[in-house]
């Protein structure tokens, strides 16, 4: 695919899944867009830090964690797209509430590379303090077996 269509295929991604209504969000173009062996690259040094390899484990033990820290279903607005070739990245906003009631309103910088017109690898670059202060540390029975 071009840049022009991967970053099309994004902006749709985010469209689908940012709606102010919870009842209408819509991952499946996500899940549908993403390739089997895809990797989550969470970055940094902290309890998060980790590469959830494949598309269970993206959507299972990354999102359905994240899930179960969150009120609503996960909101994330984006505000920019940036395409070359087979990379798309997009800066992003975070729009959520914990059971507990904190905001966690995190800053993102998603990397999106692209491989045979599917999502091969993101690279998610965030606040991590503000991600354990909210969301708490990631749980050790929660990880996948090659992080532990």
């Amino acid at each position: 695919m071009s840049a022009s269509a991967n970053k099309k295929l994004m902006q749709d991604i985010f469209a689908a899944a940012a709606s102010p209504d919870q009842a209408v969000r819509d991952r499946a173009l996500f899940t549908a867009s993403l390739a089997d062996d895809a990797r989550w690259i969470v970055t940094g040094q902290y309890s998060w830090s980790r590469t959830f390899a494949g598309k269970d484990a993206i959507l299972n033990d990354l999102h359905g964690y994240v899930r179960t820290r969150l009120r609503d279903r996960t909101r994330t607005i984006a505000e920019r797209f940036i395409a070359d070739g087979d990379i798309v990245v997009v800066e992003a906003k975070g729009d959520n509430v914990t059971p507990e009631g904190v905001r966690y309103d995190n800053d993102y910088c998603l990397v999106f590379r692209f491989e045979n017109g599917k999502i091969k690898e993101i690279r998610e670059y965030c606040d991590s303090v503000l991600t354990e202060k909210a969301l708490g540390p990631f749980p050790q029975s929660a990880r996948p077996a090659a992080a532990r």
